[in-house]
């Protein structure tokens, strides 16, 4: 299995770090965000990764090819000319992942979660994604009948969008940053350029199954603002 880990956005909430570095670059107990991640692909046996740049593209470059990728063979999506954000960064290196699903995280989150179950409920169930989330505190939830995807909803401005009617009252759930996605949703997704893989989501979750995985009570940090990661220090050696 192949993955991709998303390290080109602005890190806006990690100044003033991300004022001079890229926040993938920051480090927890010594060890950068990225390294950590791609160190823990390797724990389930993933070490063929791509990586996405933009912001202060070359340091990340730089410290992959000084540290031997730390033991992953990694390739580069380059999006130095204009961030693609989540969706588009994911459909601009479709040429790398056929035929099988592949993992997809964000570089600035820290977990625990057994990647190899998250995999195996994939296989199992064979929906076109299968989203990790968690029963925790978030500003914008998913939303699940069950365990297939329904909706979402932020709570700071009220918005809510349901892609189809829920047979009861659906469940909130926080997303992860970690999806297990199938090779076929290249061909469904219409967006180009700039665009958010959430809102594809929204829109193909009425007509193909995609998943939430509960993994509520592993360790799981989000060190997207700077105060985050005494917090993830405390978490994660």
């Amino acid at each position: 299995m192949k993955a991709m880990i998303l390290a080109a956005g602005l890190g806006t909430r990690f100044k003033p770090w991300t004022e001079k570095h890229p926040k993938a670059l920051a480090e927890v107990n010594g060890k950068s965000l990225l390294e950590r991640n791609l160190l823990y692909l390797q724990s389930f046996g993933i070490s063929e990764v791509m990586v996405n740049v933009h912001h202060f593209a070359d340091q990340i470059i730089e410290a992959i090819e000084t540290n031997d990728g730390w033991g992953s063979k990694i390739t580069i999506s380059d999006e130095r000319d204009a961030v693609l954000e989540t969706g588009g960064g994911i459909k601009k290196a479709s040429w790398f992942f056929t035929g099988a699903p592949f993992v997809v995280m964000n570089a600035d989150i820290l977990t625990d979660l057994n990647l190899s179950t998250l995999i195996s409920f994939h296989n199992k169930n064979a929906p076109l994604v299968t989203l990790a989330v968690a029963k925790r505190k978030s500003s914008r939830y998913f939303l699940f009948d069950e365990d297939r995807l329904c909706g979402w909803r932020n709570t700071k401005t009220n918005e809510k969008r349901l892609a189809f009617p829920p047979s009861s009252t659906p469940s909130e759930k926080a997303f992860s940053g970690i999806h297990i996605i199938s090779p076929g949703i290249f061909p469904l997704m219409l967006h180009e350029g700039k665009f958010s893989i959430v809102e594809v989501y929204l829109q193909l979750a009425a007509s193909r199954i995609i998943k939430g995985f509960d993994h509520s009570g592993s360790k799981f940090i989000d060190v997207g603002k700077t105060e985050a990661i005494a917090l993830a220090e405390a978490l994660f050696n």
